[in-house]
């Protein structure tokens, strides 16, 4: 019993990094459609294209091994939430497959068709990330289960918090993919990503404010995770650390640096990502199904981790290699054709 409390703890964990990573290595490019719309020049849209080109099309690979190790290691959950969330993520699919093919589209037509191909490639990086908030924020606020299955609606997951969720992931995603511009480019364009960097950083901090003030008031469970002493002391520093990076990011910005923006708007991803953690652990169904009740036997756990060992340091390896290859400013009229 205590192997399978640590399997099923040590997978949840894999999965959240998964997804984690996900939302690292997908959400500058996303938020770099989201901004397309305002960066009207094609010069600058092909070096916004080409400082991400190389390293774009392995995002995805976390998606899967998040969505592929829910099922996998906790198959009671992902029978519980696929239909629960059927629509967001076959928008999402939707979005991501726009995306992708109108990254590789552009580059192969006449100028007018290239702007439909713009227009997919910004419309379907917004669907995307907005069915990707609206999912999580559904997750969150939990879904309607009877026995061991889900027993909502097909319109259950649109509610104003899960808006709200959708829209602030859509504002973090865009922030990312203003500060990869400053760490990228040069010149006018890195000029115009650090003053929209300052419109949206104060835009995501409201939107993380308004995330967690709403939060709370979905579950009583939720108020006495953060609120109820002695928890206080373990959840405290959460929200005094986006304080603290906060203040230094606006600093980075103050002072024009190229890096620690980035960096730094991934520390409050990651620290928005913690509260998540912090209010749901240990349901994987909030307030329905916790990580031991939806695991799947032992011996499935076990066969799969093997995989995991051999695959993940790979992948990561990989992708390292690929950034560390592509490192440095994209200039106009050098890279992907």
């Amino acid at each position: 019993m205590t192997a399978a409390i640590d399997l099923a703890t040590v997978w949840a964990f894999i999965i959240a990094f998964a997804v984690f990573v996900y939302v690292v290595m997908d959400g500058f490019d996303l938020g770099l459609g989201i901004l397309f719309p305002l960066f009207p020049k094609k010069e600058d849209r092909d070096v916004i294209m080409n400082s991400v080109a190389p390293v774009w099309d392995g995002n995805e690979t976390w998606l899967v091994l998040g969505g592929g190790g829910l099922m996998a290691a906790f198959p009671l959950a992902y029978a519980v939430l696929m239909p629960a969330l059927y629509t967001p993520m076959i928008a999402m699919l939707i979005g991501l497959i726009f995306r992708g093919v109108a990254f590789e589209f552009r580059w192969r037509v006449t100028q007018g068709k290239r702007n439909r191909w713009d227009i997919a490639f910004a419309g379907g990086s917004l669907l995307a990330t907005l069915a990707q908030g609206i999912a999580l924020g559904a997750i969150l606020q939990g879904v309607h289960v009877e026995g061991r299955h889900y027993a909502g609606g097909w319109w259950n997951w649109l509610t104003p918090f899960s808006v709200l969720t959708g829209i602030a992931l859509a504002i973090g995603y865009a922030l990312l993919g203003a500060t990869w511009l400053v760490m990228k480019t040069e010149g006018p364009l890195r000029d115009k990503a650090y003053h929209l960097c300052w419109f949206l950083l104060f835009a995501m901090i409201g939107a993380i404010g308004a995330v967690s003030i709403a939060t709370p008031f979905l579950h009583i469970q939720y108020t006495q995770r953060w609120f109820n002493w002695p928890n206080v002391i373990l959840t405290a520093p959460v929200p005094i650390a986006v304080a603290a990076v906060t203040v230094l990011l606006l600093r980075s910005l103050a002072n024009k640096w190229d890096y620690q923006p980035f960096f730094l708007t991934l520390a409050l991803f990651a620290l928005s990502y913690a509260g998540l953690g912090i209010s749901m652990w240990p349901y994987i169904v909030p307030q329905s199904i916790t990580i031991w009740q939806a695991a799947s036997p032992e011996n499935s756990q076990i066969f799969m981790l093997f995989g995991v060992a051999a695959l993940v340091p790979l992948i990561l390896g990989y992708t390292g290699w690929a950034y560390w290859v592509f490192r440095g400013k994209v200039r106009a009229g050098s890279g992907y054709h």
